[in-house]
């Protein structure tokens, strides 16, 4: 919560990767931009006087929503919103802990970011059980079109299982980038380790110490669910490129090192 002289935050948005999204993006237009784009190369640019992207920091912390105008058009806005919600009001769609536009192949594009800071935030729980009969209404809607994005994917690489039963997050997200990608938008899904989140270890959490730690993370996690080639290919979806990749950045702050990544794209 932010007011013009105070700001206060729930305590769990003050550790682990929320809290390193929010000091990443809370650093001035130009090093935002730069340290996206560390994470994107070569698949993208990122453009701090040109592209937006969200939280804007500690002073706007929301997480980011695909409903914003800035990020899709108002007919994509509404097409995704029917095809994962059958009844919006009181629904949320996902949140992702950074969005930004960009630009991908000379075309404007999206990079979705799932940070990540200790093993406990990869979690493998299917969606949680409506408590209304509009939730049961959204959860046969999400069914279908999570359905729809893994019988899609499939078609583009072999070994993909998505569902509402386990793995949602993970699920989701790929669901989500496939269908931005079908409208024609082309998605960079990034999935990113911060390492060294001492704060977290302190607390008994396990963190991710190397690039290849968290790639192997990344990789065990997703296994059954998204096939390990998903990870190093560009996936055409009817022309348009939806590009998963896994990266790291240093998770100490000021941050001592910029994103790498070990699949050599």
């Amino acid at each position: 919560m932010t007011s013009s002289n105070t700001i206060s935050f729930p305590a769990r948005d003050v550790f682990g990767s929320r809290f390193r999204c929010l000091l990443l993006t809370h650093q001035p237009g130009p090093v935002v931009a730069g340290l996206l784009n560390d994470l994107v190369r070569p698949h993208a640019v990122v453009e701090g006087g040109r592209d937006y992207w969200m939280p804007r920091g500690l002073l706007d912390p929301n997480e980011s929503r695909l409903g914003e105008p800035e990020f899709l058009s108002d007919s994509n806005r509404k097409a995704i919103q029917t095809w994962w919600l059958a009844v919006s009001r009181n629904a949320n769609t996902p949140n992702w802990d950074i969005v930004s536009t960009c630009t991908i192949d000379g075309q404007p594009g999206l990079v979705l970011v799932e940070a990540k800071a200790h093993v406990a935030e990869l979690g493998s729980a299917g969606k949680s059980a409506p408590k209304s009969p509009n939730g049961w209404k959204n959860l046969e809607r999400i069914t279908i079109a999570m359905a729809e994005a893994n019988r899609e994917l499939n078609d583009v690489i072999p070994g993909f299982s998505l569902t509402v039963e386990s793995h949602y997050q993970l699920c989701n997200r790929f669901a989500w980038s496939w269908k931005i990608a079908s409208m024609g938008v082309p998605v960079i899904l990034v999935y990113l380790g911060f390492l060294n989140a001492d704060d977290m270890a302190e607390r008994g959490q396990t963190t991710f110490k190397s690039d290849s730690e968290w790639d192997e993370a990344v990789r065990d996690y997703g296994s059954g669910i998204v096939p390990d080639e998903a990870w190093t290919k560009k996936l055409d979806i009817d022309g348009t490129p939806f590009i998963p990749i896994i990266r790291a950045m240093d998770g100490r702050w000021p941050a001592k090192g910029r994103g790498s990544r070990q699949d050599g794209r």
